[in-house]
């Protein structure tokens, strides 16, 4: 009985505190960020978000692309060079779509920028439309070169134009001096046509990166090849 009466005197205590536990759950999870797009799509499986806009309604007659400019199909890719689920989708999955799609003359990918962590997002975006214009036969190696060196997102190292000159002249066929000067002539340039690719993801409502036109759908994430190959072959047809 003694252990009763015990148990009995603690039960109300014990409510209390459960009770004052979940009210604190409740109240720290209210004040969570959301988990939805947050500028970096998640990596993942599955089908792919869509959005209704249509590629033929596209600007982007001033930035990089490769494949055949004539090519049957083209499909636009906004990128960050700070966002490290570009550069999974840059590193895994697009080589695939190049080699697939690109080199077999079937497509021609446009690149966007959609700079948004920082300082060195805009500083690189503006290098590499400064490397498209001098030397667009190494503008892929570039651009790969600059992913494999990406670091933390945000301003935190690498992305600002020292760490990029130094990239620079490690790149066969580019001279990082003259891409330095180039841009610093033309920053005011570039960064007009930075703007103008964020003008034009706007209307197509991207908000995170990386994001893909292919036809009239837009593809928010990091997601595996099979993803890509299934809404490039359904605009192919």
């Amino acid at each position: 009985m003694e252990t009763n009466e015990q148990n009995s005197k603690f039960l109300p205590l014990a409510v209390i505190v459960a009770g004052v536990l979940i009210a604190g759950a409740v109240v720290w999870n209210g004040s969570r960020p959301p988990t939805a797009p947050t500028g970096a799509a998640p990596a993942g499986n599955g089908a792919a978000p869509t959005i209704a806009v249509d590629i033929k309604n596209l600007k982007a007659s001033n930035d990089p692309f490769i494949g055949n400019a004539n090519a049957p199909v083209t499909i636009a890719f906004w990128s960050d060079f700070q966002c490290p689920f570009c550069k999974k989708f840059e590193l895994e999955t697009f080589p695939q779509i190049v080699k697939d799609y690109v080199d077999t003359g079937k497509i021609k990918v446009v690149f966007l920028d959609f700079t948004f962590l920082g300082q060195d997002s805009v500083a690189a975006a503006i290098y590499s439309h400064a490397i498209w214009k001098l030397y667009p036969a190494q503008y892929m190696d570039w651009r790969t070169a600059m992913y494999i060196a990406q670091d933390d997102e945000g301003d935190q190292g690498f992305g600002d134009a020292e760490s990029i000159d130094k990239l620079n002249a490690t790149i066969p066929g580019i001279d990082a001096v003259k891409v330095a000067a180039d841009v610093k002539a033309n920053t005011a340039t570039y960064q007009a046509m930075i703007d103008a690719d964020r003008a034009e993801a706007q209307k197509a409502g991207v908000n995170a990166t990386p994001a893909v036109l292919v036809g009239k759908q837009v593809i928010l994430g990091a997601y595996p090849f099979p993803t890509f190959k299934t809404a490039i072959d359904a605009v192919l047809k």
